[in-house]
């Protein structure tokens, strides 16, 4: 029974994916739950039946009251059939109804609308582009990935368990009342009135009150993972107790904005049992008025204290639902900040996946300045022959990771194109683009997963020979064998902590080196691939590298300018642009920007304005390093 309920609708189905969300809150809940229309349509014909039943059953208490007036012999043989049917009923029927009705609830929409939220607001966010990442805390993105999906499910939850029970129940009420006596109905819809006012004062206030502390929460939890994230940071700087200042201030604004949404919550109570008096006393009060005149029987009266006790119950579950309900939407709208965002970085309507044959390159007028009116790239040009082992060199901020970055499409230029074997990549599919392009990062971070996981992340269906063969190419075989990590698991096994943390920084890079070599992209770049090296590794390392250029077109980006000595080409950028580019040899004749920066590099043991054998100079180089 329960499996048949949980099965009711698959979080997990096919659908279509949309890269600008709705932005507002109730647009934003019906697209998510469009999978669960017919189960919330029953939810809330079940969710008003329960309600008729209860009412009937404050009413079938009138008329028991009304019926005990007589002949105890008299009154089982004339209503014995209705009372025994009317027990049945209890013990069966009703607690079908209400089976079914949580049923519904609990185990169709609950476990399964915030698994559908969470898996597609998590397959939303990582079509995102890196740049949108970049300018977000990790730790605050996953918190709104984390509490949306709940505060969503909850919100739904309290339409169908308390907002629509309670407005069949009242409206149920009213009709009772008004079939004994319509001046019954008076002091109900007075009240009625007066709590509607207070609902519309509470909620008005909660749902930003909410927000406003869901916004301060996510912020504590974006700094907290950020200290943690950065712990070798924080403790090799010692900055202890600015980390605490740090998050002690986010702390402490969170427990403000809490302290103000309490407040509203303790008001509410106070005012609703204040008002809740004047219910009893009106309803009750009135329906004995009535019966001391005899236009009432004493069932009526009996019925009308139930009810004004029940609702009197009720009503602080009501205004609570109500509150939680207001209350968790501002939770969503806080979570769609993230969530509901625009995927800025999209494929082409018509994206066809690249085709790559030769692995040329052609940037034509490139320009990127990141949306500011400097840094980033100007104007750009360059071509890129099949097969050409491209350097690019130059100081920090010179527009050299720029440039790799739109090569990979992690951004789109603000002007010119980018061309591969003619094809402009913005036209191509991003997924295809990345697949034939190999990258080795400086920042040589790891997932948290086994090295065997991480290695195979280059080509998943790689074998393990295959697998093996790229890590002993990378010198990374034999230090991966001696692995354990705090589980007991082993060598390729083992886990390497969140980033990677638990290797070194040569180790991390042997992995990540690996990883590329696996993959065996036609297109290769190498941002420092080699500066986690120690000497020795480097050198081995180096053979490897020179191996995997071997038909590949390649981009090297180095400040270790011996490593890129080799190159067909190289490139000198400054201020976004190219201003030098040609063989070592050619360049360092030239007594340019390169040959300054080979001379510094040197340690001094050259003179930029003679020339030298630029083999010497890079057995100098690596000698001074």
């Amino acid at each position: 029974m329960f499996r048949y309920f949980e099965n009711l609708v698959d979080p997990y189905s096919d659908y279509p994916q949309d890269d600008t969300p709705p932005r507002r809150v109730v647009p934003f809940l019906m697209s998510y739950s469009r999978p669960f229309y017919r189960v919330f349509v029953a939810a809330a014909i079940l969710s008003v039946i329960v309600a008729a039943v209860e009412i009937g059953l404050i009413w079938a208490m009138g008329w028991v009251v009304d019926i005990l007036s007589g002949d105890p012999a008299q009154v089982w043989q004339e209503h014995g059939t209705s009372l025994l049917l009317l027990a049945v009923f209890v013990l069966t029927l009703r607690p079908a109804i209400q089976a079914l009705d949580v049923l519904l609830l609990n185990n169709a929409v609950l476990p399964n609308l915030g698994t559908l939220i969470r898996w597609r607001a998590h397959k939303h966010v990582l079509r995102q582009s890196v740049g949108w990442f970049e300018n977000d805390f990790a730790g605050r993105i996953s918190n709104r990935i984390m509490q949306t999906p709940p505060a969503a499910g909850e919100a739904v939850f309290q339409v169908f368990d308390a907002i629509t029970f309670s407005i069949a129940y009242v409206v149920g009420a009213l009709v009772m009342l008004g079939d004994a006596d319509l001046r019954l109905m008076v002091p109900l819809l007075a009240w009625l009135v007066l709590y509607g006012l207070l609902l519309r004062w509470t909620v008005i206030r909660v749902g930003s009150a909410s927000k406003a502390s869901s916004d301060a929460r996510s912020k504590v939890t974006g700094r907290v993972v950020d200290a943690y994230t950065n712990i070798h940071s924080v403790k090799m700087f010692s900055h202890h107790e600015n980390e605490l200042d740090y998050a002690k201030e986010s702390i402490e604004t969170s427990r403000q904005t809490f302290m103000h949404e309490m407040r509203l919550y303790t008001f509410m109570d106070v005012a609703l049992v204040t008002l809740n008096g004047f219910l009893i006393v009106g309803v009750v009060g009135w329906a004995f008025a009535l019966w001391m005149q005899g236009e009432v029987s004493a069932g009526v009266v009996a019925a009308t204290t139930a009810l004004a006790l029940r609702l009197n119950g009720m009503t602080g579950w009501i205004m609570w639902a109500l509150t939680t309900f207001f209350r968790e939407l501002g939770v969503v709208a806080e979570g769609m900040e993230t969530i509901a965002q625009p995927i800025d970085l999209v494929d082409a309507p018509d994206a066809r996946p690249l085709d790559l044959t030769n692995g040329k390159i052609e940037i034509q007028s490139l320009t990127h300045h990141y949306g500011r009116e400097s840094g980033g790239l100007e104007d750009v040009s360059l071509t890129i022959n099949p097969g050409e082992k491209i350097g690019l060199v130059g100081r920090s901020g010179a527009g050299k990771s720029t440039l790799v970055k739109l090569l990979l499409r992690f951004y789109d230029a603000e002007k010119g194109a980018i061309l591969i074997d003619g094809q402009d990549i913005s036209e191509v599919t991003q997924d295809s683009l990345r697949a034939q392009i190999g990258m080795v990062q400086q920042d040589s971070s790891l997932l948290h997963r086994s090295v065997r996981d991480n290695i195979l992340y280059g080509r998943p269906n790689a074998t393990e020979a295959e697998m093996l063969k790229a890590t002993q190419q990378a010198q990374a075989h034999d230090f991966i064998l001696d692995l354990e990590d705090p589980e007991g698991r082993k060598g390729y096994d083992a886990h390497v902590g969140e980033r990677g943390v638990k290797l070194s920084g040569g180790q991390r890079q042997r992995v990540t080196l690996a990883r590329v070599v696996l993959k065996n992209a036609p297109i290769l770049m190498l941002d420092e691939a080699t500066s986690a090296l120690d000497s020795e590794v480097e050198a081995a390392i180096q053979e490897t590298l020179y191996g995997m250029m071997q038909g590949k077109t390649v981009i090297a980006i180095a400040h270790r300018l011996s490593t890129i000595a080799q190159m067909d080409r190289i490139l000198v950028m400054d201020q976004g642009k190219i201003v030098e580019q040609g063989s070592h040899d050619v360049l360092l004749a030239q007594g340019g920007l390169y040959a300054s920066f080979w001379a510094r590099q040197s340690g001094g043991f050259l003179d930029p304005d003679e020339p030298v054998d630029a083999s010497d100079k890079t057995k100098k180089t690596r000698a001074a390093e």
